[in-house]
């Protein structure tokens, strides 16, 4: 029996090698396409709850002008105008969000 010639012996090992290479690159590649992916969409999650941020910080900016809206944080607060009585209702039930309906600021 003939023996192999040395040359191909090298070049076969170097192709196996280059498909355990090429293998793996294609699996990195696809773990990065897949983390990339899921990163990406949590940015643009996070970016989009930002927005929503701005947006309440934006018109309550804008309401801070508007006495109708500072009347109405005020008596939130309990705060009450000079002409008005205070009366106590101890049997009162006050709900867990308080006198008011929260608004949600960042």
């Amino acid at each position: 029996m003939r023996r192999l010639p040395l040359l191909m012996v090298i070049a076969s090992v170097l192709a196996g090698l280059g498909v355990v290479q090429m293998t793996f690159l294609i699996g990195q590649a696809a773990y990065r396409a897949v983390s990339w992916s899921n990163e990406s969409r949590a940015l643009r999650r996070e970016i989009d709850g930002l927005r929503r941020d701005v947006r309440t910080l934006q018109d309550m900016r804008a309401r801070t002008f508007d006495g109708n809206y500072l009347r109405d944080l005020a008596r939130c607060q309990g705060f009450v105008e000079t002409s008005e009585r205070v009366v106590v209702d101890e049997a009162a039930k006050v709900p867990q969000q308080g006198n008011c309906e929260p608004m949600a600021s960042p």
